[in-house]
């Protein structure tokens, strides 16, 4: 069940990303039509495998079937991954608050953390800046994306686990009916956040696990790629691949860190059963 939820963090996230082809260039219909609707509703199903948490050696693989909600309103919207209040939007830049959030795993799941605390379901909430950065190469549009949130382990009682700052740049675009994008990022984490994941009290540490003090700063460089195509009128199909390297991050010593690379890759399947008849706001 632990490994279920190591790995739901990452497909929840990625597969509503991947399975929007709108992320692609603009706010409108899959053929640059009306304008997508207020609200759709379905399910949806992926399977995939990641690392535990950059560094790790040990592969999470599963799959879940989940229903969606996506609701995009004015001030509220419920899309791409996660839940937002828009504050303030202007033709190429928006901000917003949105949350977020991923499962962790038991030490059990990894010989590195045997004998350590579990790392928790961790919940995600902060403000969010995204900017629409105009035309790109391929008929499609460059974007960015500055998200700053306070991070809550919700396995622990509540338990505040830092912050985390994930800036991003995207590329994407639509042509033959797919829906394509890839980003690039960086994730930076505080002390606390850093803790969570590489530091080693000196009660857990062992004859091959020294103790270590976690430091502020890069977590991990990612790589991500993403494709969506339509296949029926409530039907698509998506896949998605990302690249995590721990190279050149702030706690690469850490004895938890046991791999500079890891891969995680997914496909999906999502079906749309409901949707209103009244356009939502782009």
């Amino acid at each position: 069940m632990r490994s279920r939820l190591a790995l739901l963090g990452l497909l929840l996230a990625t597969a509503s990303h991947a399975a929007d082809t709108s992320l692609a260039t603009s706010p409108a219909s899959d053929d640059a039509g009306p304008r997508l609707p207020l609200w759709e509703a379905g399910f949806f199903g992926v399977a995939g495998a990641q690392q535990a948490y950059p560094g790790s050696k040990q592969r999470v693989r599963s799959g879940i079937v989940l229903p969606f909600l996506v609701w995009r309103g004015e001030v509220l919207r419920a899309e791409q991954g996660g839940v937002g209040l828009r504050a303030a939007r202007t033709a190429t830049w928006e901000i917003d608050v949105g949350v977020a959030g991923s499962f962790g795993s038991a030490p059990a799941d990894n010989s590195a953390r045997r004998g350590m605390p579990s790392i928790g379901t961790l919940a995600e909430a902060g403000p969010r800046v995204k900017w629409d950065l105009g035309p790109a190469p391929g008929h499609g549009r460059w974007r960015a994306t500055l998200p700053l949130r306070a991070v809550i382990d919700v396995s622990h009682g509540l338990a505040d686990r830092g912050w985390a700052l994930e800036p991003e740049i995207g590329w994407g675009a639509r042509a033959g009916g797919w829906g394509y994008g890839v980003n690039l990022s960086l994730l930076l984490g505080d002390r606390r956040l850093a803790d969570t994941f590489y530091g080693v009290a000196p009660v857990y540490a062992t004859a091959t696990r020294p103790a270590y003090e976690a430091r502020a700063g890069l977590i991990a460089t990612r790589l991500g790629l993403s494709l969506g195509r339509r296949v029926a009128e409530n039907w698509r199909v998506f896949g998605f691949a990302r690249l995590d390297t721990v190279k050149g991050a702030a706690n690469r010593s850490s004895p938890l860190v046991e791999r500079t690379n890891g891969l995680s890759l997914g496909v999906g399947l999502a079906w749309t059963g409901w949707r209103s008849e009244t356009a939502g706001t782009p």
